[in-house]
């Protein structure tokens, strides 16, 4: 799906220009790494948001380092971060400046955000 086709599968919801709408597993999973597939979703000037799924056994393929603050939601399984263990619900948030190389034993899936400013 090209870029253009992904922001037309987000739609506004009525009339409301401030507003977009997806369904996530509608947007297109790109392989970041074997076994790891990213949705982009919407983004603004302000943020922009993805879904990460992670088979078992694999890692994010380099070191993720942040130039401004980012936010993930672990949705289900196990992601393991900085040698601590996240399971379903846990909500960590990254400062500017910070680091991290997510991994899984178990697999995962994950709802970010990631600041455009600090």
């Amino acid at each position: 799906m090209s870029e253009d086709t992904r922001t037309n599968a987000a739609s506004t919801s009525g009339e409301d220009p401030l507003k977009t709408v997806v369904q996530v597993d509608d947007v297109e999973a790109h392989e970041v790494s074997p076994g790891i597939w990213r949705r982009r979703l919407p983004a603004t000037a302000y943020a922009r948001g993805w879904l990460i799924d992670f088979a078992a056994g694999t890692e994010w393929p380099e070191v993720d380092e942040h130039a401004t603050e980012e936010r993930y939601f672990v949705l289900s399984g196990e992601v393991i971060d900085g040698g601590e263990r996240h399971g379903p619900g846990a909500y960590v948030v990254f400062a500017p400046g910070s680091e991290h190389r997510p991994r899984t034993e178990k697999g995962a899936r994950m709802l970010g955000i990631s600041l455009m400013s600090a």
